[in-house]
């Protein structure tokens, strides 16, 4: 299957312009790169690439770095794999692991049939 990859940081998932701007350009996996430290990827990670998610009706690949980098930054990890129903595929929870998941594309189809968001859908 063809796929259009869109491309982003962990800073930039608090801006969903950006994520529907990707999913209005035909992109159907966005992938985000992440450092969120503890406190913030506890409260906001998982619910903030869920939303990006279900927003743009598209899958997400979302890695996440993990670990204690000095005595003052520790980061949360959880690499995500999130379909565009919001569903969580994979979750690599703390530690360093190989997340993977099918990515079926027709489902992206399905869902903006069900919810129609886009205009030309």
């Amino acid at each position: 299957n063809d796929f259009k990859l869109g491309l982003s940081i962990c800073f930039d998932i608090r801006f969903p312009s950006l994520y529907w701007s990707y999913a209005n350009q035909g992109v159907n996996i966005i992938s985000i790169s992440s450092a969120f430290t503890v406190p913030s990827g506890k409260a906001h990670w998982h619910t903030l690439v869920r939303a990006r998610a279900i927003e743009t009706q598209c899958f997400i690949v979302a890695s996440a770095q993990y670990g204690r980098h000095n005595e003052r930054i520790q980061t949360y990890g959880h690499s995500l794999i999130v379909d565009p129903w919001g569903r969580v595929l994979a979750d690599g929870e703390e530690g360093e692991k190989l997340i993977s998941s099918e990515v079926n594309f027709s489902q992206i189809t399905e869902v903006r049939k069900s919810i129609k968001v886009f205009n030309d859908e």
